[in-house]
């Protein structure tokens, strides 16, 4: 028969306390497809060694290895993973099996790494187990199965993807005697099944069961007793049917999870707390982001209580002009020039006085505007009642009081107000419409009434001159060049700038930029938040990897890739991840609502799916980006060291 196994100058050296330690010394050695072959030496000898670089677990320093006809020296760690993934199976002294997967899934573990259709493999193995005694012991975990029953499922493993070569390491080391000898009974008949069987032993008892012996001794052969194949059939091709890529990755994909979520579910209080920081962090961006939202919309609600778009106009070169009582510079005539701009979509000139307001003997100080028609409309105040005046050019004796007015005047005495003469100072007018209590005024109880700017000027004041002018610009105009064409036209009708603008569009840009300043400061505590839980996850998963180094070394002696790795603890990263922000985003909501209530009515959280699924979207980037450094660690173990780590 041809050789499987050929070594050539085969030399391993490792380094101990600074010091060379060469534990294999030019090894020369074949083996041919279908032997039984014990290697025997004593503790230190270097037949772990040999068996380890014979199953790709380990590289040699110098020499080449041959397996199945290529040279494995040569290989990459992917490719030697497909070698012990397609060619050989593994029996471990201390088994080496899955402790949270039942004996099928165990068995499966390197048919899934082979990608190997799901129904196949598992029928596969459930014959396998059947095979060798285990029938009805499947779903049963390793703890409930005894040590031979163990070893029988790491044989069922070694031979789920055709076990070509079966590297038996100390198979009967912690067995009793009777369990040694099925054991070794179940080595001898895979043998004449095919199979080329290679056994680790220090027991020569164990090793007289093989046709062929080789002794070591500080890494070098010293007795070999001649090759010896005696199969008596040839071992069948195995079945390589794979299935589609896609498939293959979402069941390798589905066991990652698995295996996630147990270890996730082994350390409750561990995960826990590595998610308290992405909860937290996750919570205050999005509230941050809701209640910024929420107090945003509320101060565009109060700017538009004070007019959408309006420009004010008052007397003065500057408002600290200490002769603004004396000046007199605006006049109806420019409101009325105002008012035939392009831009302007209404004007009201305006003059301000205070005195009593009476009816039926009840008196109440009232805040008296001299108002334009069009007042209303400028400022955005809402009529309950009645109407606007019918001119306000000709002093008309008109007035429109506000809620506070009629509830202090007529409510008491039931009657309606429209209608009713009451005096403002000795000037009689007729209540001519109710409009809603002006939300500008600091004194929210204080009586506000309008009358046509003409009937305040000449009946009240004695005073030709307007105190402002407010004007509404279109709404589809540029609100700076509005302003700067009515500051042009006031100073070309004047001669002189003689006046002041209060533009409250750039009050609003201001508030929303001090919002927006507030927010992003709040926002950046929130993110600092969210890295430290961000560093808290990378932490938690460096320990885990640590804690794992065992399972590590076990999926990578049966196939696993290093990307198969890598992806198992990606996955658990961004899985803590992906809950925290879940969780987060669920204590949002309750701390959004919170804040509400506690507002009484001032504001309220303003939430957005687009927000959420942002957050959701960072809770799994920050998975993805601080479980590469764990996930990259594991990968990258030395299988050989990872096993020993038990």
């Amino acid at each position: 028969m041809s050789n499987i196994i050929e070594l050539k100058g085969i030399s391993r050296t490792y380094g101990n306390g600074g010091q060379a330690l060469t534990v294999l010394k030019n090894i020369n050695l074949t083996i041919a497809a279908g032997e039984m072959v014990a290697i025997i030496g004593a503790s230190g000898s270097g037949k772990s060694t040999l068996m380890n670089i014979m199953g790709c677990l380990d590289v040699p320093d110098s020499g080449d290895y041959y397996i199945g006809g290529q040279n494995a020296a040569q290989l990459s760690p992917d490719e030697l993973a497909r070698v012990r993934r397609e060619h050989i199976g593994f029996i471990f002294q201390r088994y080496h099996l899955m402790p949270d997967l039942s004996a099928l899934g165990n068995v499966e573990i390197p048919a899934i790494y082979a990608n190997t259709e799901r129904d196949k493999r598992r029928l596969r193995a459930a014959a396998l187990l059947g095979r060798l005694g285990l029938e009805g012991r499947e779903h049963h975990k390793p703890g409930e199965l005894s040590g031979g029953q163990q070893q029988r499922v790491s044989i069922a493993r070694s031979l789920i993807n055709g076990g070509e070569i079966i590297l038996a390491d100390e198979p009967t080391g912690a067995l009793d005697s009777q369990s040694g000898q099925e054991v070794l009974a179940i080595l001898s008949e895979l043998n004449q099944r095919g199979h080329t069987v290679v056994m680790v032993t220090h027991d020569m008892k164990v090793a007289r069961h093989a046709q062929r012996i080789i002794e070591l001794r500080d890494g070098e052969i010293i007795a070999d007793s001649g090759s010896k194949v005696t199969a008596t059939q040839n071992l069948p091709p195995p079945n390589r049917t794979r299935q589609s890529r896609w498939q293959s990755l979402l069941d390798r994909t589905r066991e990652s999870l698995q295996m996630a979520l147990k270890a996730m579910n082994a350390h409750r209080l561990r995960t826990t707390l590595t998610m308290t920081g992405i909860i937290f962090g996750i919570a205050a961006v999005v509230t941050v982001v809701a209640l910024g939202e929420g107090a945003k919309q509320k101060t565009l609600e109060n700017i538009k209580d004070l007019g959408t778009n309006v420009v004010s106009i008052y007397p003065g070169r500057d408002f600290f002009d200490d002769s603004i009582e004396g000046i007199r510079t605006l006049v109806p005539a420019d409101a009325e020039a105002l008012a035939k701009q392009g831009f302007v979509d209404s004007v009201s000139p305006e003059v301000s006085a205070s005195d009593n307001i009476r009816f039926l003997g009840k008196s109440a100080t009232a805040s008296i505007n001299g108002v334009g028609r069009d007042h209303f409309r400028v400022n955005g105040i809402q009529l309950l009642e009645g109407s606007t005046f019918r001119d306000d050019r000709n002093a008309l004796q008109e007035v429109i009081i506000d809620e506070n007015a009629r509830k202090a005047l007529f409510d008491a005495a039931g009657l309606q107000a429209l209608g009713q003469i009451v005096f403002l100072g000795s000037v009689p007018a007729r209540v001519v419409g109710i409009a809603q209590s002006n939300n500008r005024s600091y004194a929210p109880n204080r009586i506000t009434v309008w009358m046509p700017y003409s009937t305040v000027m000449y009946r009240m004041v004695g005073k030709p001159v307007l105190t402002s002018i407010s004007v509404r610009l279109k709404d589809n105009v540029a609100n700076e060049a509005a302003v700067s064409a009515i500051s042009q036209l006031l100073t070309q009708r004047h001669g002189v700038k003689d006046f002041q603008l209060y533009n409250f569009e750039q009050i609003r840009k201001s508030i929303e930029r001090t919002s927006m300043t507030f927010s992003i400061l709040i926002l950046m505590v929130a993110c600092i938040s969210l890295m430290i839980g961000s560093i808290g996850v990378m932490n938690i998963m460096l320990v885990s990897v640590t804690e794992r180094t065992h399972e590590i070394g076990v999926r990578m002696a049966v196939g696993a890739r290093r990307s198969d790795i890598m992806q198992q603890f990606m996955i658990e990263a961004v899985l803590v991840c992906l809950i925290g922000g879940a969780l987060g985003i669920a204590l949002s909501y309750a701390a959004g609502a919170l804040f509400t209530a506690l507002a009484g009515g001032m504001f309220t959280a303003i939430y957005s799916w687009q927000a959420a699924a942002v957050a959701f979207f960072c809770s799994t980037l920050i998975g993805m980006i601080f479980g590469y450094l764990p996930a990259r660690k594991a990968a990258r173990m030395d299988p050989v060291v990872s096993l020993a780590s038990e």
